[in-house]
C-alpha cells in the first residue's frame, strides 16, 4: 500500500519503479522475521517438554539462534521465562543439558546486552550454576560450561558495586588452585577431565582478571604468578597454554601498574617449552604449544605483542593486548561462529571493543573507504576511552574490593 501512494503521489516512472521493487523486499524481510520468531516461540515451548530430548534440541536451536543473530527486543519480553526454563533444566537435566543450558545462559546475557535484566539473570541462575561447578560428581562437560558461563555472565553484568566480581573470582579460584603444587613443590596426580575443567575455570576467572581495580590487582599477582609457573609442567598440554597466556595476561596488567616483574626464572621455563621437542608428546601437541609459547616467551622478554586484525562487514578490530585477546577470544568461545555477526551489529561487544553505535551503511558510505590508518587511529582513541571509564568504575569498586 505503501508503495501505490507514492506512486500515486509521484509521477516519475522511475520513483514508482524504485518504490514498487522494494514493497516486496520489505514484506520478504518482514515474513522471514516473524517465522524466525515463530520458531523460536516454539523451541522456549519446547524447553519444557518432558522428552529429554526434546529439550536438547530446543537448546541447540536456541544456542545457534542466539550466536547468530542479535534478538535483544524478542529476548526481553520473554527473559524471564527463557531463564526459568534455564533453571530447571540445570536443576533436572542430564549432564549434558546442563551444560547446553548454561552456555545458552551466557549467551541470553549477551543478547540482553549486559543490562540490568543481564544482572537480574545472572543472580537468579548464580547458585545453581556455582552448584553444579563445585559438585565433583556432576558432568565434567557440565562444570566446564557453567564455568565459562560464571566468568561471561559476571563480566558483561553492570553491577557497580563489586560484590559479584569478588564471589566469582573466589568460586573460579578455588577451582583451578587445586591444580597448585602441593607443600613438597609437587604437582598432583590429574584425575579424569580435571585439565578441562582446570583450563575453562582459569580462562574464566582471567576473563574477570581484566575488570579489577589496582588494589585488587596487587594481590592476584602476588598470590597466583608464582604458582601458575608451576602449573607450566603440567602435562596437559591445553592447560600449559591456558596458564601461558594467563601468565602473559598477568605480567601485562603488572607492567601497566608500572610494577617492576622479575621474570628470568619465568623465561628460563618458558623457553624450554617454546622449544619443547619431546617425542612422548604428540606432534601437534607439540607444533600448538611451542607456536604459543614463542609468542608468550617475545612479550615477557621484548614486551613485543604479535597484533591481529579482526574483520567483519568494513569494519576491523585489533588486538593488540593480552587483555584484549582474553576477552575477544572469551566472546569467540561462546558466540563461535558468530562474533563478527555480534561485533557488528550488538551494541554490547560494540561498546567493549571501542566500536560505538552499530554503523548504518548504504551505496555512498561503502564507497568511502577509511584508510588503515584512520581505523586504527579510531579505534585505539575509543579504547582508550573505554578503559578511562572502567577504570572510574574499578577505582569506585576499589573500597569494596
Amino acid at each position: 500500500m505503501f508503495a501505490l501512494v507514492l506512486a500515486f503521489c509521484f509521477t516519475s516512472s522511475d520513483i514508482t519503479r524504485t518504490f514498487t521493487l522494494r514493497l516486496p523486499h520489505d514484506v520478504d524481510e518482514q515474513t522471514v522475521q516473524e517465522e524466525t520468531e515463530d520458531k523460536l516461540k516454539q523451541c522456549i515451548d519446547n524447553l519444557m517438554d518432558k522428552s529429554a530430548k526434546t529439550r536438547l534440541a530446543a537448546l541447540e536451536s536456541l544456542r545457534q539462534a542466539f550466536s547468530s543473530r542479535v534478538l535483544y527486543d524478542f529476548l526481553t519480553e520473554r527473559r524471564l521465562t527463557v531463564s526459568d526454563c534455564l533453571e530447571r533444566s540445570l536443576k533436572k537435566g542430564g549432564g549434558e543439558e546442563q551444560a547446553a543450558a548454561a552456555t545458552v545462559f551466557a549467551l541470553l546475557c549477551i543478547q540482553l546486552e549486559g543490562g540490568d535484566e543481564a544482572e537480574e539473570g545472572f543472580r537468579m541462575l548464580r547458585p545453581i550454576l556455582t552448584s553444579i561447578l563445585i559438585d565433583n560428581g556432576a558432568s565434567a562437560t557440565a562444570r566446564q560450561s557453567c564455568a565459562r558461563a560464571l566468568g561471561m555472565c559476571c563480566y558483561v553484568s553492570t553491577a557497580e558495586e563489586g560484590e559479584d566480581l569478588v564471589k566469582s573470582l573466589a568460586l573460579l579460584e578455588s577451582v583451578f588452585m587445586s591444580s597448585y603444587p602441593n607443600k613438597e613443590g609437587a604437582l598432583p596426580s590429574p584425575k579424569p577431565g580435571s585439565a578441562g575443567l582446570h583450563s575453562a575455570a582459569l580462562q574464566a576467572w582471567s576473563l574477570l582478571v581484566t575488570l579489577c581495580p589496582a588494589s585488587r590487582l596487587t594481590v592476584l599477582l602476588d598470590l597466583h604468578l608464582s604458582k601458575l609457573q608451576a602449573c607450566l609442567q603440567s602435562s596437559d598440554v591445553n592447560y600449559r597454554i591456558a596458564v601461558g597466556e594467563t601468565i602473559a595476561l598477568l605480567v601485562e596488567l603488572r607492567r601497566n601498574l608500572d610494577e617492576i616483574d622479575n621474570s628470568q626464572s619465568l623465561c628460563e621455563c618458558l623457553k624450554s617449552l617454546a622449544t619443547d621437542s619431546n617425542k612422548h608428546r604428540a606432534k601437534n601437541d607439540r607444533r600448538k604449544q611451542r607456536s604459543i609459547f614463542r609468542e608468550v616467551l617475545r612479550y615477557i622478554e621484548n614486551n613485543d605483542f604479535t597484533e591481529e586484525t579482526i574483520r567483519f562487514g568494513v569494519e576491523k578490530v585489533y588486538i593488540d593486548s593480552w587483555m584484549r585477546r582474553r576477552i575477544y577470544d572469551a566472546f569467540k568461545e561462546i558466540l563461535e561462529s558468530g562474533v563478527r555477526h555480534h561485533l557488528q551489529f550488538n551494541p554490547l561487544l560494540r561498546d567493549i571493543f571501542g566500536l560505538g553505535a552499530p554503523l548504518i551503511l548504504d551505496a555512498t558510505i561503502k564507497g568511502n573507504k577509511i584508510s588503515r590508518f584512520e581505523k586504527h587511529l579510531f579505534n585505539s582513541a575509543a579504547f582508550k576511552a573505554r578503559t578511562k571509564q572502567r577504570n572510574k568504575v574499578r577505582d569506585k569498586r576499589a573500597d569494596v574490593m
